[in-house]
């Protein structure tokens, strides 16, 4: 699979809001999972926040997530670009060469949801998340 490149949006708690929101505006399918869903909750206030959610109606895709309420989100600071593809070394190569002059937030490292995943800022601050699809087992 060819990367493909994805606004992903961090929100204070209201992204199931923002998502069914930009669903009303834009159509398409809506998927969402909670921290809870993913057994990743700590307290039960945590349970409803969004880990992830997908937003697809014809070309656009657009993803996005609650920001833990033990990090900090700003708002101008919360959009990030996300890669996503199945090849392993192609985006590896992609993550470090954005690195370079960067600060990795996140190296790249198996995921609870099978993909290898990193965050990285780039020299000019934009934010950008890395994720390498697991192939499908045989």
């Amino acid at each position: 699979m060819d990367p493909a490149l994805n606004p992903y949006l961090n929100f204070n708690g209201n992204a199931r809001e923002a998502m069914k929101f930009y669903q009303s505006v834009l159509g398409g399918e809506l998927s969402m999972q909670s921290f809870g869903d993913v057994k990743m909750a700590r307290t039960p206030a945590e349970k409803d926040l969004i880990v992830h959610a997908v937003l697809k109606s014809g070309q656009m895709t657009i993803m996005a997530s609650d920001v833990h309420p033990s990090m900090k989100m700003t708002v101008g600071d919360n959009v990030h670009m996300s890669i996503t593809g199945g090849d392993a070394g192609k985006l590896t190569a992609v993550f470090d060469a954005l690195a370079k002059g960067g600060k990795v937030d996140m190296p790249l490292a198996k995921q609870f949801w099978g993909d290898t995943f990193g965050m990285v800022t780039d020299r000019f601050g934009v934010h950008w998340m890395v994720n390498v699809a697991a192939r499908p087992s045989a």
